[in-house]
């Protein structure tokens, strides 16, 4: 054997080894690689409503099929010692294939489909065997349904069958419906919820009683529903009048060393003595208290006292009032512009004793090339108020939660190569939440006021020779108002399960200050100007969705997808956007290809004229896919892909207007896409991660090479790295 073919067969036994993902087996063990579940008289029919009751599941798999970790697992030896520990903790175990999890299964599915109202289902399987591993084909022909000819209803008189028929156009029972225990069970708990709102502090599900008679008429059920005075756990020597009941006496206790105001918790608690109970008011006192933040844990205890009064007990335990939070973003690119974003701040969740919060945070952002003098530099501190009411209101105006008011203020100092900034921002407005999913901030005053100083003498020329840049760069007075809007299926910090969002955010700015323009000096454009600066008026919107899906063994895969569009108007007394309202760009929230605001606009070329980095735009459009899955230990990995870019939105004037500028014939070059890889760092209260983006599609480069190969990723401007604390997205 010579040389070449030895190197071969040497390279084919350990690919050989690689990529078995049965090697660890023991003599007569099998890998269970795929479930298949069909149904053959329903092609219509969800089965992904009978999978989740399969007891046992194959691995999961991603990249076309294909497990990585799966095969590390096999890389064992058979020693049991380090190298076996290692790639066991590294990889996944190959599922063994075990026949009674599928006779288990069939059970499971069987029980499962009668709940769902089908009789008398049969699942057939088909075990096939190909080297070593197991497809399971489980055959599900759905059994007989009975459409509910009449329903009869039978519930105790007085103010309980008041209350109920006053309900009944609501009943999801109906004649015609398929009979099923899901359905029973469904309204049973809906009903239950509707007659604790209205007084009847006693009533649960268990108080229904449900009988069906499926022979007095074929093909049909007659459904009876009953509600009788006792449970079905107890007899009828146990009944007792379902009545209404009344808040007794009400107590409010909480640690003697918190300093907080009585009258708040007085006014945000809704459970009053001589109220009629309602399980939404105790929900809501439970919310709004909670929504303090004061508290580490809110416990709402009700107690019945006599026939028809409930006494409650409120107790409070004190969450930690103060602290310190740190955040840091750091990237670097292939040119070798290094940036760091350093943030810290503190808070107080009590400032006044009333649960006022109180945010001080200060900021920065640096960046800069090693052994060289030229960097950009910026500061800032801003402050927060929010009082838990909506000032100036009352609370009995809000019977659930209550917005709260915030009153902000910042500085922010940027110190550039090309000029020095000054920007003072204020804003008051409310913010508030609908069922912990809907949340909402309202702003009918936000206030900036920008001062530019010692502008570049070449960059003050480019400026001239570009009406758009220029009128985007100079002093300027903003006024207006804007809102965020925000929906999510789950609003913990770092969800661990499937999850939708939608941000919506609005600004309005100069309407108001317009109706007084007449009044105004002037300035040689003929814009109004209030302290010897142009005011701005412009409309400016922002819209973002994004969906997650986790899946794989113990939901340790997930694949998130996020879609970005904004676009904003200068008109009236403006020709231009203020530069601070403009879009961008890259970064390690976006295109991770790039560093922030070094995409675009549109196919034009890098603007020289800033000396780092500072592309943006009218218009921005941008979505981004990532690959999610867990490694080891609390370190998972990703793989992404981003594009997307910033346009202008009308003729700037400029040597690069054309370039710039949004049109149809040119919007798919102009699009910059990159993919990478990141790793993660999950500590649960924490995410650290790290992500190296690889462009794919340039357009800031002349035609014909904005399609990067792979060997032109790792060079100069083909790469950029990210650090950052939480996803991305």
């Amino acid at each position: 054997m010579d040389l070449r073919k030895g190197i071969f067969f040497v390279l084919g036994a350990v690919l050989a080894v690689s990529c078995s993902t049965t090697r660890v087996l023991q003599d007569g063990e099998f890998r269970l690689a795929k479930n298949s579940i069909s149904v053959t008289n329903d092609k219509n029919f969800n089965t992904g409503q009978i999978e989740p009751y399969l007891k046992q599941k194959p691995n999961s798999y991603f990249i076309f099929g294909w497990n990585p970790f799966l095969n590390v697992y096999n890389w064992s030896n058979g020693k049991g010692k380090g190298w076996d520990k290692f790639v066991q903790k590294v990889g996944v175990a190959p599922v063994v294939y075990d026949p009674e999890m599928v006779e288990s299964s069939v059970e499971n599915i069987t029980r499962h489909l009668e709940y769902l109202g089908y009789f008398h289902s049969t699942v057939d399987t088909r075990i096939e065997v190909k080297k070593r591993r197991v497809y399971v084909d489980y055959d599900v022909t759905l059994g007989k349904q009975y459409p509910i000819k009449s329903l009869n209803i039978s519930v105790p008189g007085g103010d309980f069958a008041d209350e109920f028929y006053k309900d009944t156009s609501s009943l999801a029972i109906r004649a015609g419906m398929p009979l099923s225990e899901s359905l029973l069970e469904e309204e049973s708990e809906r009903i239950t919820t509707y007659m604790r709102n209205r007084g009847f502090y006693t009533f649960s599900k268990d108080y229904f009683f449900f009988e069906a008679d499926t022979l007095s008429f074929p093909d049909s059920a007659v459904l009876e529903m009953k509600v009788n005075g006792y449970t079905r756990n107890e007899t009828e020597d146990d009944a007792r009048p379902l009545c209404k009941f009344t808040i007794g006496d009400v107590a409010i206790s909480y640690p003697a060393d918190l300093k907080i105001r009585e009258k708040v918790l007085a006014d945000l608690n809704t459970i009053q003595p001589g109220r009629r109970y309602s399980e939404r008011m105790v929900n809501n006192a439970y919310n709004r208290l909670s929504s303090l933040r004061v508290f580490s844990s809110v416990n709402v205890e009700m107690t019945q006292r006599d026939t028809n009064i409930v006494d409650c007990n409120i107790n409070l335990s004190q969450s930690k009032l103060q602290g310190f939070k740190l955040n840091l973003e750091a990237s670097i690119n292939s040119s070798g512009l290094f940036g760091v974003s350093p943030q810290l701040s503190y808070y107080h969740k009590n400032i006044f004793r009333g649960g006022e919060w109180l945010n001080l945070s200060f900021m920065g952002n640096f960046q800069f090339k090693f052994n060289d003098a030229i960097r950009s530099n910026e500061f800032g501190v801003s402050a927060g108020l929010s009082f838990p009411k909506f000032l100036l209101l009352p609370y009995s105006l809000f019977p659930g939660a209550v917005p709260r008011t915030d009153i902000n203020f910042s500085y922010n100092y940027q110190s550039r190569p090309e000029y020095t900034r000054n920007i003072i921002s204020t804003s008051y407005g409310y913010n508030g939440s609908v069922r912990g999913r809907f949340f909402y901030q309202v702003y009918p005053l936000q206030l900036n006021v920008v001062r530019l100083f010692d502008l570049d003498q070449e960059f003050f020329n480019t400026l001239s020779r570009d009406p758009f840049m220029r009128n985007a760069y100079q002093d300027h007075f903003d006024l207006g108002s804007g809102a965020i809007f925000y929906y999510t299926t789950n609003s913990d910090v770092v969800p661990r399960t499937p999850f939708f969002y939608v941000r919506c955010q609005v600004d309005i700015a100069g309407n108001l200050l317009s109706a007084f323009k007449s009044l105004m000096k002037k300035d040689e454009n003929g814009a109004g100007i209030i302290w010897n600066t142009p005011y701005s008026q412009y409309v400016r919107a922002e819209f973002t969705a994004g969906k997650t899906w986790r899946f794989g063994r113990k939901d340790g895969q997930a694949l998130a997808t996020r879609f970005l569009a904004g676009a904003g108007y200068a008109y009236g007394n403006s020709t231009a956007l203020p530069f601070e309202k403009h879009f961008y760009s890259g970064g390690a929230n976006s295109l991770r290809g790039w560093q922030a605001r070094s995409v675009g606009p549109g196919l034009a070329p890098l603007d020289r004229t800033f000396i780092i980095a500072n592309q943006t735009g009218d218009m921005k459009l941008e979505a981004n896919v990532e690959y999610r899955f867990n490694m080891f230990w609390k370190v998972d990995g990703a793989l992404f892909l981003d594009a997307g870019n910033v346009w202008t939105l009308r003729d700037t004037g400029g040597e690069n207007s054309t370039a710039s500028k949004l049109m149809m014939k040119t919007f798919a070059q102009s699009i910059a896409a990159n993919w990478g890889l990141g790793v993660r760092l999950d500590l649960n209260f924490l995410l650290l991660r790290i992500d190296m983006g690889m462009r794919l599609h340039d357009p800031a480069r002349a035609a014909g090479e904005r399609w990067l190969r792979p060997r032109q990723w790792l060079r100069r401007d083909g790469f950029a790295v990210h650090f950052g604390v939480g996803y991305p997205f």
